[in-house]
């Protein structure tokens, strides 16, 4: 995945809740709009009701969110953290315990900041082999209940597999299916940002 450019939607007032997103190119509208992307679409479905953080970059590992992950929780103080992070890990062959360890701290980080946190699963190419596919796909469910944090499975379900949706590269969703990875998104972040909202 190319190295991208730094978006950043806009933070919320101070009595809004402000969700930050820490993502690689899959959040970042890689290849597409940014308008388009589903962060974007999440910031537009939020209105005024809450802030949008979206420090995603194309490229991005989880062991370089981890790093510039203190800064930013220090800076926004966020209510909610959306963990999207992974798909170049698996792309690279990188170690699912390193995975696991950086998500994790991340978690850490957020829940000592008493934020909220969402994983968003992803899942990799089969040619990458049965024993590290599962071993990489487990750590999103493993993350979730060892720290008690909600989980969508996999980001791009319905969607990774239809030609049509994805982009020439098979990895990349088509500005078109943007919704659709908003919309598997939606069910789990919607009760979690009502729980910020009113606490």
């Amino acid at each position: 995945m190319a190295l991208g450019l730094l978006l950043i939607a806009p933070a919320s007032a101070a009595e809004r809740p402000t969700l930050l997103v820490m993502g690689d190119s899959l959040s970042a509208a890689y290849n597409i709009e940014q308008d388009a992307g589903w962060v974007n679409l999440l910031s537009e479905r939020l209105g005024d009701s809450a802030g949008v953080v979206n420090a995603s970059i194309s490229g991005e590992t989880s062991s370089g969110g981890a790093e510039r992950f203190p800064q930013l929780i220090s800076e926004h103080s966020p209510d909610l953290v959306v963990l999207e992070l992974g798909g170049n890990d698996g792309l690279r062959g990188l170690p699912p315990g390193e995975l696991y360890a950086n998500l994790a701290d991340m978690i850490e980080q957020s829940q000592a900041m008493d934020a909220r946190v969402l994983v968003l699963g992803i899942d990799i190419p089969p040619n990458y082999g049965r024993a590290y596919r599962t071993a990489f796909t487990a750590v999103y469910p493993r993350l979730a209940a060892a720290y008690h944090v909600a989980l969508v499975p996999f980001l791009l379900d319905g969607i990774a597999l239809d030609d049509a949706l994805m982009q020439s590269d098979g990895i990349h969703p088509v500005a078109e299916a943007q919704p659709a990875v908003l919309d598997n998104v939606w069910p789990v972040l919607k009760p979690l940002i009502e729980a910020v909202t009113h606490r």
